[in-house]
């Protein structure tokens, strides 16, 4: 059983990672850089492994729960961390090419690399002040 306190430690990893992110690739000549790079592959990592803990671990009880709220909050969780896989892997497709980016359009890549990183940040919330409170609840009436 995942314990919250990991679930915790990969959100506050991956906000930092974002948070550096951020501020290098608003610099063009930071995006070439093998550190960048190397920042940015692990941001990635971090969100997939966080995103694929959460699908192993946190939905099982609740999509079987008898309660449909609780179930349809585990299934719209379960809905969105599909859609960032999958806007994740698109954006891979078009930016990076065997660990390295490659930027034919800075503002472009800093517009679809931010809207990543807003998504994240908004998922890592949503996390925190709804799911992770509700499976507390869950689990202590159980």
């Amino acid at each position: 059983m995942v314990t919250f306190d990991e679930l915790n430690t990969q959100n506050h990893r991956i906000m930092e990672l974002s948070n550096v992110l951020e501020r290098l690739i608003d610099d063009r000549g930071m995006c070439d850089n093998e550190i960048t790079a190397d920042l940015f592959f692990r941001y990635l990592d971090e969100v997939k492994a966080h995103l694929d803990l959460e699908d192993r671990h946190l939905y099982k009880d609740l999509l079987v729960h008898p309660d449909i709220q609780v179930n349809n909050t585990a299934k719209l969780f379960l809905s969105g961390s599909s859609e960032i896989k999958r806007i994740f892997n698109r954006y891979v497709r078009k930016w990076c090419n065997k660990k390295k980016i490659h930027i034919r359009d800075h503002k472009k890549f800093l517009d679809d690399t931010n809207h990543m990183f807003q998504m994240v940040q908004k998922r890592i919330l949503d996390e925190t002040e709804h799911l992770y409170p509700l499976i507390r609840k869950v689990s202590k009436a159980a």
